[in-house]
């Protein structure tokens, strides 16, 4: 599996729920419009989470993966 382009990345696997996301929306208002943000996170619900967040934002995923029981979100700003 070839890795994505990206721009910045964001490891919230030391969190729970909510902080995941919350610290996502946070590195995704600090960076540049077209900017590819990578999260990794190790919560299971973190999946539910940016799926529902990705659907009710301009934002777009571009890909998402589980390895190793952590959870991988590629992030487009927009």
């Amino acid at each position: 599996m070839s890795e994505l382009y990206f721009d910045e990345v964001l490891d919230v696997s030391a969190f729970n729920c909510p902080m995941p996301l919350l610290k996502t929306k946070q590195a995704l208002r600090s960076i540049k419009k077209g900017a590819v943000l990578k999260v990794i996170a190790t919560d299971a619900g973190s999946v539910r989470d940016f799926s529902a967040f990705i659907q009710h934002s301009a934002h777009q995923l571009l890909d998402m993966y589980e390895r190793d029981q952590s959870f991988y979100f590629y992030i487009l700003k927009n």
